[in-house]
């Protein structure tokens, strides 16, 4: 077990746990809800497909910064995908499944992308924009006035 740069244990402790759950599984149908990384912002990917599970593997350089986790699946569409781009894999059923049939899960990955709040009001996105506006600006985000920037404090300290 390694600890990470947040301090948390990883793998989780939950982990070997669901790695043997998972052995159990081999040769059933399971169902995927998989981390769609971007070089812009991470999300996830459900679609319902039904996959074989055909074995799991040992991955040998796991990787917590880079998201590699210490095993992979390998599944009947020629595919091995690291459990570390898995949020959730669960046997019977794609959607809502019960806690029973979730035989996987990355806590994390399912708390921050699967179960979030989401709050689009019209209130909520003026406010992001808002916040985002005074960044490009140079304002500092709790006031309205922009920050000093460092060539203008120079050219005001400057007597020419």
């Amino acid at each position: 077990m390694n600890e990470d740069v947040a301090g948390h244990i990883w793998p989780s402790s939950a982990y070997a746990g669901q790695i043997e759950r998972l052995r159990g599984a081999v040769g059933q149908t399971i169902f995927l809800v998989e981390l769609e990384p971007t070089q812009i912002q991470l999300g996830i990917r459900q679609t319902g497909q039904p996959y074989i599970l055909l074995d799991i593997l040992e991955f040998p350089q796991p990787d917590p910064v880079r998201g590699l986790a210490p095993h992979l699946i390998l599944l009947d569409d020629g595919r091995g995908v690291n459990l570390g781009r898995i949020a959730r894999i669960s046997l019977e059923q794609p959607f809502n499944p019960t806690p029973e049939q979730v035989i996987y899960q990355d806590r994390r990955a399912a708390r921050d992308l699967l179960f979030a709040e989401r709050d689009l009001s019209q209130t909520s996105i003026a406010e992001r924009s808002r916040q985002l506006l005074r960044q490009v600006l140079g304002m500092d985000a709790a006031r309205s006035e922009p920050a000093p920037s460092p060539a203008l404090e120079h050219r005001r300290r400057s007597p020419d």
